[in-house]
């Protein structure tokens, strides 16, 4: 018998992760019903976090905070023991902006305080911040004043929202918001390495894509700039160190306050496989599904289906992905994977926008590998 892996990420605005791993076995099983097929839905740090890991062994909580632009939201977090995981997205994202209206200068992070306020009530003694796909800039400033940090005006004030208001800061005291974490263990899963400012920094990276003009990224990165001066005036030492750091422009800056709380950075690709058991599933099966909605440069710089790869190789475990569009040439992919089938290769329509039609393609391919590398009375492992 053949034991199959499906272990694949989202395809980012059309299927979930467990939406992919079930197309692809149905297809799986119409082809080759012999074959022992397991699941395992993935995620890098980003949207899907939260229902990746409770697709797996974390169970899903339901909690109300404020979201990107002060209205409340309901999100779930994902809970196993006293591990706690935070989706940031799904709190302060793009997706949750009422009626998609974007707010670059003026969206807030703090629900993701007030998210880290719930898992500490529940005694969390690891809370892992799943970083990306937010609305914000405000390099974590509202996830600090909601966690007790004294961000204020030269009138003692509290800044207003957002980057804009970060603007305005004249003193900070960061003592209540870094007591409030001591002794948790902060993980802080990105799959990006901005610093804070500069070309590189998450302003002038993302801010384009949260709604900012060219004169809303110049407040932005001088708002961000003048609160790592104000952070090292008040004898915060690391402050520009840590703006300086790989991660830090993570999620609009919440990577800073994460790592300014005593949080670490962990690639979110390979934290997740550890998280969810990944290499113990990977030693145990003959070959592996992966898969993502873009195969591209960014896949190469370690992004999931690369970091499953990686691990699958050690076990001696071949790797096929499926992927929405490739734009690698196959020298490239052959690098990582056995084989590779993109969705834009099956149909002229647009597969990315259409949850049935990718669906239905995604099965197919689950039919095409079946045939190709088990077949009904192949006893190779695929090895």
């Amino acid at each position: 018998m053949v034991n199959v892996l499906i272990a694949p990420d989202k395809f980012k605005g059309s299927l979930s992760a467990d939406e992919v791993a079930r197309a692809l076995e149905q297809g799986l099983r119409e082809a080759a019903p012999h074959a022992q097929v397991s699941r395992l839905p993935l995620a890098d740090g980003g949207e899907g976090s939260v229902a990746a890991a409770c697709a797996g062994r974390f169970s899903p909580e339901k909690i109300t905070v404020t979201g990107p632009t002060g209205r409340p939201v309901t999100a779930e977090v994902a809970v196993h023991g006293r591990t706690v995981l935070i989706e940031a997205a799904a709190i302060c994202g793009l997706g949750v902006l009422p009626d998609g209206h974007k707010a670059p200068l003026t969206a807030t992070s703090r629900g993701i305080g007030q998210a880290l306020q719930y898992a500490l009530a529940g005694e969390a003694d690891t809370i892992v911040l799943a970083l990306g796909g937010v609305a914000t800039t405000d390099g974590g400033a509202g996830l600090l004043q909601s966690l007790g940090a004294v961000l204020a005006r030269e009138d003692g004030t509290p800044i207003g929202p957002g980057g804009g208001g970060l603007a305005e800061l004249h003193t900070i005291d960061l003592a209540e918001a870094r007591s409030a974490l001591a002794g948790v263990d902060l993980v802080l899963a990105t799959d990006v390495d901005n610093p804070l400012l500069g070309p590189a920094g998450t302003a002038a990276v993302y801010g384009p894509q949260k709604g900012a003009t060219a004169e809303d990224l110049r407040q932005l990165g001088d708002a961000l700039a003048g609160f790592v001066r104000r952070l090292e005036a008040a004898g915060i030492t690391e402050a520009v160190p840590l703006a300086e750091a790989p991660g830090a422009g993570s999620a609009g800056g919440i990577g800073y306050a994460g790592m300014l709380l005593g949080g670490r950075v962990y690639p979110g690709a390979d934290y997740f496989l550890s998280l969810l058991g990944a290499d113990e599933l990977l030693a145990a099966n003959d070959l592996v599904i992966t898969g993502e909605g873009s195969l591209d440069e960014q896949t190469l710089s370690g992004k999931l289906p690369v970091a499953l790869a990686r691990r699958a190789r050690r076990y001696g475990t071949a790797v096929h992905v499926v992927a929405g569009r490739c734009a690698l040439p196959a020298d490239r992919t052959a690098l990582h994977f056995r084989s590779v089938q993109a969705l834009t290769d099956l149909t002229d329509e647009d597969c990315a926008n259409d949850s049935a039609l990718s669906g239905r393609l995604l099965t197919q391919c689950g039919r095409v590998l079946a045939d190709r590398w088990i077949g009904p009375e192949r006893t190779e492992t695929g090895r």
